[in-house]
């Protein structure tokens, strides 16, 4: 495997969740710096060696609410 998306939102209670849908693999912390570690933990658990994925990308998702 060569990379792996994770999406990243903002919780209304505070900190961020990071789901990666395609591998099944969330995790949340506080701040951005710790959930750049728990990602680093939960994908280093969840791959073997040989199938670890050279490139972890985030996509922070942004919700807007138009009001009309």
């Amino acid at each position: 495997m060569s990379e792996i998306i994770f999406m990243v939102e903002t919780l209304e209670e505070g900190g961020y969740l990071a789901i990666s849908h395609e591998n099944k693999i969330f995790t949340q912390a506080n701040t951005i710096i710790e959930l750049r570690e728990m990602i680093k933990d939960a994908v280093i658990c969840h791959f073997s060696e040989e199938n670890m994925p050279k490139t972890v990308k985030l996509k922070f998702v942004k919700e807007e609410i138009l009001s009309i």
